[in-house]
């Protein structure tokens, strides 16, 4: 079943202890949609530039994506990012951002996208989280992920968005700035009520927790020689847990853990290269073959 994602599509520059890369491709929704692809159709929103390359528009389409809803801004610039890790690679230093086309981004959806039952609104305004979701017709099951900036300057309008969600993501210090609470498990109790019914907490190279009204899941994370660029990592997890449920048409707590593992699998081709350059070349053999090595290592 066809799954619906709302985000950015960027051009960033990172730098890492491995090197600098200019004006590569990113964005939240551009991630989640070549990882959420492996497992479910996917359509994209999305608002570009004129100085968005034609390349990454044809990589797009290649990899099977919908792209009836990335509209190119006449005369704008592409949303950009410049950020900085060192050997911490939990923590990215904000070296620029410049929002261009993304200051406007009021996205309206094509008429065949609002038909979707699976939908992933990106780390964007609640106010537009909650103005695309009225985009479409009564959808199975709705996901948001959010950050800090949001949840400091619009709280009021992520709480009342956070009603119509079924699923939310975010990481540890976002879970505990949003709730109050410091402890991730009453964290978890406490955004709960604010009405979504299951949530993802990420942690990095630490796995991630998903909690529910009757189950608790933790799921490590992959151990990895090589960690070049952590900048899409989120996204690309999200975008498989999305996939899958897609993929499976259900979303039960026993899926959704499965969901888990397909995501922290995922996320490890991510940031195995700069931007997409690891996570566009895998193959399912080598998801498989990753996935399994996975088991051994949980396996008791």
């Amino acid at each position: 079943m066809s799954l619906l994602v709302v985000g950015s599509v960027a051009l960033d520059t990172i730098q890492t202890p491995f090197g600098i890369r200019k004006n590569i491709l990113g964005g939240s929704a551009t991630y989640f949609s070549v990882s959420a692809r492996f497992f479910s159709p996917v359509n994209i929103v999305a608002v570009v530039g004129e100085d968005f390359p034609a390349a990454h528009i044809n990589f797009l389409k290649n990899k099977g994506i919908g792209i009836e809803g990335l509209s190119i801004q006449p005369g704008g610039k592409t949303f950009r990012w410049e950020g900085a890790y060192s050997w911490d690679f939990n923590n990215a230093k904000t070296i620029a951002t410049h929002l261009n086309v993304f200051v406007d981004f009021n996205p309206r959806l094509p008429a065949g996208y609002r038909k979707s039952k699976y939908v992933f609104l990106a780390n964007i305004d609640p106010q537009i989280q909650a103005a695309v979701l009225n985009q479409v017709d009564n959808p199975r099951f709705v996901a948001c992920d959010t950050m800090n900036h949001w949840i400091t300057n619009k709280r009021k309008d992520l709480i009342k968005f956070l009603n119509k969600v079924d699923l939310l993501f975010l990481n540890d210090a976002e879970a505990r700035q949003l709730s109050g609470e410091n402890n991730l498990y009453k964290a978890a109790l406490a955004i709960n009520k604010f009405g979504p019914k299951k949530l993802i907490i990420k942690k990095g190279e630490h796995g991630a927790l998903l909690f529910s009204k009757n189950s608790t899941f933790s799921v490590p994370a992959f151990l990895l020689k090589d960690v070049v660029d952590p900048t899409g990592a989120g996204d690309t997890f999200a975008g498989a847990v999305m996939g899958y449920l897609a993929q499976r048409g259900r979303f039960d707590d026993a899926t959704l853990r499965r969901a888990l593992v397909w995501g922290n699998v995922m996320a490890t081709f991510a940031v195995e290269g700069f931007s997409l350059s690891r996570l566009a070349g895998v193959n399912g053999a080598a998801i498989r073959k990753r996935l399994k090595e996975f088991q051994a290592l949980v396996s008791f």
